[in-house]
């Protein structure tokens, strides 16, 4: 069943909310067209990055669609206030990843010269590849969902079927014989 243009935004959620995951693809696309617009309008308000504006639609409207789908959000007709409240506190979160980021930069990255920075950090990369290449698939694999793709160790977690201290133990463990193998002061075992 298609929800006409003309059902008010409470419909809409209300249409996804009542049916199962899928069920209401018309309602959802509706509610998506109308809201994406606005949401990535305030990302480029906020984020001042289109890229990341983009990301945060994708994020505000898969977030949106999952509340209703598992009937979280209890007044549907409040959906918009809804959708800005979560677009408002995402990008507090980008925000202010992205200070602390900048502040730990600021910290411990020197400048070093162009000549020394090209050679130093081609000799740091061939290392670091080779001393993760030491490490076992289980904790490489830890590392990488952590540093590379920024996963919590809970989604970690869930993802490989481990504990969250499991993870932080292994990654722990992982991150205690990548700084030895760099340092050349061991080697991995």
């Amino acid at each position: 069943m298609t929800q006409p243009l003309e059902s008010s935004d409470g419909d809409l959620a209300r249409a996804v909310s009542a049916r199962g995951p899928g069920a209401a693809e018309a309602a959802e696309t509706e509610l998506y067209r109308r809201f994406a617009p606005r949401v990535r309008l305030y990302g480029l308000r906020h984020l001042r990055d289109e890229d990341a504006a983009r990301d945060l639609v994708q994020q505000v409207m898969l977030l949106t669609i999952e509340k209703l789908r598992d009937g979280s959000i209890r007044d549907a007709d409040q959906i918009g206030s809804f959708i800005l409240g979560v677009s408002r506190m995402m990008t507090i979160d980008l925000n202010r990843r992205e200070r602390r980021r900048e502040r730990l930069r600021e910290v411990y990255v020197s400048e070093p010269s162009a000549a020394e920075s090209f050679s130093d950090s081609t000799t740091d990369l061939d290392r670091l590849q080779s001393c993760l290449g030491r490490l076992g698939g289980r904790e490489r694999l830890i590392v990488l969902l952590t540093f590379y793709a920024e996963r919590s160790a809970r989604q970690v977690g869930e993802e490989m079927l481990l504990a969250e201290g499991n993870v932080r133990v292994i990654r722990h463990r992982a991150i205690a014989k990548l700084r030895a193998c760099m340092t050349a002061t061991g080697a991995i075992q």
